[in-house]
């Protein structure tokens, strides 16, 4: 797909390809074939991939998503327009190479849009009836959303506590995995302890993935997009003023400036981490 801005401006080559195939690793990311920035024969626009393995269509229905699946669209989408919208002179400061802690905000943020009902009335209807999604099963869905986020919130944090530990502290090499994990993550221990058990021997984020002493970046990227919705949902999720605030503010400037100075550009105030708790009924 060709991308033009509100002007009719080229900004971007945004490719899909979104069905599994033999020699395709499962799962769904987002590639930069071509980084906007300068090259040897000026400063280009970028050519993005959104990549997945969703449920193909068959001889007897065209390809039907479950819920996750059209919301992990909308999350690879989030990074695609990341990549898609950035205005920046070098290469090396383009969207999307910001900090770690703030790459999936454009992504998160964009799972939003897929559980409000005016967003579902665009193009989530029945395909044998054209049926818009009843409000009752919308509302189950909602109410879902919810369920054991307490415990969620709590193992994630474990995670990133624990993920901490291990770069943070002085290893003699003796260390016993188990009994280390255990006092890691003592503060978020909620249910018994099973003997033998241990997550840092199978998690590989710990070490590799480019989460090493960064594992925390998946709930703060939360905490930044629930605040962030949160001015969409006061504004109007489509409000155009926004949209093009959260475009210019965040999506387009890359790692030019500090993201902190970037978002509170955007919202007008710090991030509020309170935001995820109210989002996830916990406040």
């Amino acid at each position: 797909y060709e991308v033009t801005d509100e002007h009719d401006d080229y900004i971007g080559l945004l490719y899909f390809d979104i069905f599994p195939r033999e020699t395709k690793r499962p799962g769904a990311w987002m590639n930069t074939f071509q980084s906007q920035g300068l090259y040897k024969d000026g400063v280009k626009r970028p050519h993005v991939l959104i990549a997945a393995s969703l449920t193909p269509s068959n001889d007897k229905t065209p390809s039907l998503l479950t819920m996750r699946e059209a919301q992990t669209m909308f999350h690879e989408f989030g990074h695609a327009m990341h990549g898609i919208s950035s205005q920046c002179k070098y290469k090396s400061l383009a969207s999307p190479n910001v900090y770690w802690d703030f790459v999936e905000l454009p992504s998160h943020i964009m799972e939003n849009w897929i559980k409000e009902e005016e967003a579902l009335k665009l193009f989530a209807n029945h395909y044998k009836t054209g049926e818009a999604i009843p409000q009752d099963l919308l509302a189950k869905m909602k109410k879902a959303e919810r369920f054991n986020k307490g415990f969620a919130n709590i193992r994630q944090l474990s995670f990133g506590y624990m993920d901490m530990a291990w770069h943070n502290s002085e290893m003699s090499g003796n260390e016993d995995v188990s009994d280390f994990e255990r006092k890691a993550t003592a503060k978020c221990q909620l249910l018994p302890y099973v003997e033998g058990c241990n997550i840092s021997c199978a998690m590989s984020h710990l070490f590799a993935g480019g989460y090493s002493a960064g594992y925390y970046s998946y709930k703060w990227a939360e905490a930044l997009d629930a605040d962030a919705f949160e001015k969409f949902k006061s504004d109007g999720i489509f409000n155009r003023e926004t949209a093009m605030s959260f475009r210019d503010n965040i999506l387009a400037r890359g790692r030019t400036e500090h993201p902190a100075v970037l978002y509170k550009r955007f919202r007008g105030k710090d991030p509020d981490p309170n935001a995820l708790l109210r989002r996830d009924g916990l406040i």
